[in-house]
């Protein structure tokens, strides 16, 4: 096959002829050496090679759960937005526009403590005693189906497009309901969780006695009685990954019947979503988690209305905390900051102020931000950089050896039907809709809840807007949305140490490309390659190829299993699976993206570092952190990214050019022989 030539050097280095060039922000080409630690071999472990020195010496600060590469541009993002909220407050108020005051009055309601203080438990008196006044199993539905109370549901529902025909939103019904991260933290017996169990009982316990209530320590503990009982119901987090499992369509009637117990009705009645679509037709929902959704809905008519009552109370008052007194705060950060995820101390309210923003208010901020922080050129650049991973992909899907020809001609379709989004929205959002009050910051908060939703409600008998965007631009991430066949890379991610125009190509490839590369992949993931190029779920391999691609998923996902995060916690390899097909297939793209840009030239050696090592040492220090054990192991337990460290060794050890980057020898602690590296994209 005749490879196509991706040229990044006019797109990262270009200077004006006879100009100084300008220099990277790290080091003389992109990476700081400082953060190496030569004295590992880096077969040995190639994450404290390229990072042991800064780990040795780095400082989580008392107010994160972490720091790193991640941790540092979030804090840069911070001081961006709070920049921006400098610039509307030092105007004179009728100078802004409906946005600016919005934005204004919800930062200024948040920030003032001492009104919040005088208000006491006012603000939510009208809750409480909604709360309070429910006698039946209705009246409990209702109130969890209610979008405006602040309460919580033992079901969550979303409206989103319909994986079987994308075109068309539809309701998702999933598993809800628990107070800690995962039905883990309930079940498992390490002492750690054990003690994290009881600290959650006296939290729960705890913030009832904050409102008076009587027999607080019994009433907590029926609570998280139940909440147990709900965790063993619960699917675990790697089958919740299943794209085939959680497709279960149901009529309402069919979900009644299914799941008797459970007051349907009066729950989607509170939604405000009816039996039939616009067209007259039975409106279905698709079911996720079904074999727990049924065995649910009889707990739930097996518990008692007041447990339920005070369940509600306890998880409005978790959802409220930040906008009620200190005590409410300082009680809910005790638990969820200090015992869940070791963070020492709260984050300062003007940074908590501006996440406040970023969540509720998200695209009049993130308007503001691309104007100030993302010019037209830099998505132009970055616009640029996508395609060429893209034709990086089609070079490799067309010589990939464990594929068919009819399946690589599906894929070719899939990936030549991909959208790039980058940087911010084609279209904002109009939010002129929502009324946002300064003197009334629970009500904001209650009619934001409502706002959000309606906007979702109301497009459900409506076309599928394709272009939605379920990041902001100040946020540090990217992602892949399966039923778009689409990725997205807001704004903020696209600086260094990730992407620096005046970088050398290595780095930026093994920083920024790898992380493109990484979301492109996810479209070939074992979940993501189950959608087609429409976006619609169904089948498009041939049996053959299927199976040659899980016998490789397979390996790599016993490789990732053998990962120790805490001692005696190891790594889950099916919930992380689609994440470490990612970090493998898009580190292994952006290399030959890499090496296609050379069009048949050698690398430059650049302070003794050939290209290929440059490439994987920006890789490396991408993923540079440090994180409390807390956090850790809500990551591990939880969450479907493998922890930073093996993200890089999980990765490296199964590309070729790594072992001879860096003369990895058998005997190294990283080393896999030939026929055991898992080989996918």
């Amino acid at each position: 096959m005749k490879y196509v030539a991706i040229a990044f050097g006019a797109l990262f280095c270009a200077t004006v002829a006879g100009a100084q060039p300008a220099k990277p922000m790290f080091g003389e080409w992109g990476v700081d050496l400082n953060n190496m630690d030569k004295m590992v071999k880096p077969g040995d472990d190639f994450f404290l090679y390229a990072d042991g020195a800064w780990l040795k010496q780095a400082t989580i600060p008392p107010d994160r759960t972490s720091t790193g590469s991640f941790d540092e541009l979030e804090i840069r993002s911070e001081n961006r937005m709070k920049d921006i909220v400098q610039e509307l407050e030092a105007r004179s108020y009728g100078q802004l526009d409906a946005e600016g005051k919005k934005l204004r009055d919800l930062y200024d309601a948040f920030e003032d403590t001492k009104a919040i203080e005088a208000n006491g438990l006012k603000p939510a008196r009208r809750d409480l005693a909604y709360l309070a006044s429910l006698k039946t199993y209705a009246d409990i539905a209702g109130a969890m189906g209610a979008p405006d109370r602040g309460t919580d549901s033992l079901f969550g529902g979303r409206i989103a497009p319909d994986p079987k025909n994308p075109r068309v939103y539809v309701l998702m019904l999933t598993q809800s309901g628990l107070g800690l991260p995962d039905r883990d933290y309930y079940l498992r017996t390490d002492k750690e969780i054990v003690a994290t169990r009881e600290a959650y009982r006296k939290y729960l316990a705890s913030m009832l006695v904050l409102i008076g209530a009587k027999n607080a320590t019994a009433r907590a503990d029926a609570v998280f009685n139940l909440e147990t009982e709900i965790a063993k119901l619960h699917w675990p987090a790697a089958d919740r990954r299943d794209a085939d499992k959680t497709y279960n369509p149901m009529t309402f009637a069919e979900l009644e019947a299914y799941a008797p117990g459970f007051p349907w009705a009066a729950f989607f009645a509170a939604e405000g979503l009816s039996a039939k679509d616009a067209s007259g037709n039975p409106r279905h929902v698709i079911v996720r988690e079904n074999t727990a959704i049924a065995p649910m809905a009889k707990l739930f008519a097996a518990t008692p209305v007041p447990v339920w009552r005070d369940w509600l109370t306890l998880h409005y008052l978790h959802t409220m905390s930040a906008y009620l007194p200190k005590r409410f705060d300082d009680t809910d950060f005790a638990f969820y900051g200090k015992v869940l995820n070791g963070q020492d101390q709260q984050l300062d309210r003007a940074t908590r102020g501006v996440h406040l923003l970023d969540r509720r208010l998200g695209h009049p901020l993130g308007k503001l931000y691309v104007a100030k922080y993302f010019p037209p050129a830099a998505k132009a650049k970055a616009e640029e950089l996508v395609a060429n991973l893209l034709k990086a992909y089609d070079a490799d899907i067309r010589t990939i050896d464990w594929m068919t020809d009819a399946t690589k001609q599906k894929a070719l379709e899939k990936l030549h039907a991909f959208t790039p989004h980058i940087g911010y929205p084609d279209t904002w959002r109009d939010y002129s809709g929502l009324v946002i009050r300064r003197n009334d910051l629970i009500g904001d908060i209650e009619r934001s809840d409502l706002f959000e939703w309606k906007y979702r409600l109301n497009r459900i008998d409506q076309p599928v807007d394709r272009n939605e965007w379920f990041m902001t631009p100040p946020t540090i991430n990217a992602y892949y949305t399966p039923v778009f066949n689409s990725i997205f890379f807001p704004a903020a991610i696209l600086q260094p140490p990730f992407f620096d125009p005046n970088a050398d190509d290595a780095v930026n490839y093994g920083g920024i490309g790898a992380v493109i590369g990484h979301e492109i992949s996810h479209g070939f993931d074992d979940q993501g390659s189950k959608y087609d190029g429409s976006g619609m779920l169904r089948s498009w391999w041939t049996d053959q190829d299927r199976k040659n691609f899980e016998e490789r998923t397979a390996a790599l996902g016993a490789q990732y299993d053998g990962y120790e995060a805490l001692p005696g916690l190891f790594v889950n390899g099916k919930l992380t699976m689609g994440e470490n097909i990612g970090d493998l297939s898009g580190l292994s793209i952006s290399l030959k993206a890499y090496h296609l840009s050379l069009n048949g030239k050698p690398a430059p050696v650049l302070g003794g570092f050939t290209g290929d090592q440059r490439f994987f040492l920006s890789y490396g220090q991408i993923w540079r952190d440090k994180t409390r054990d807390g956090a850790l192991r809500a990551q591990v337990l939880s969450n479907p990214h493998s922890p930073a460290h093996f993200r890089v060794d999980g990765a490296t050890r199964n590309i070729d050019a790594w072992y001879d980057a860096f003369n990895v020898q058998p005997g190294d602690k990283y080393y896999l022989p030939p026929d055991k590296r898992v080989r996918l994209w």
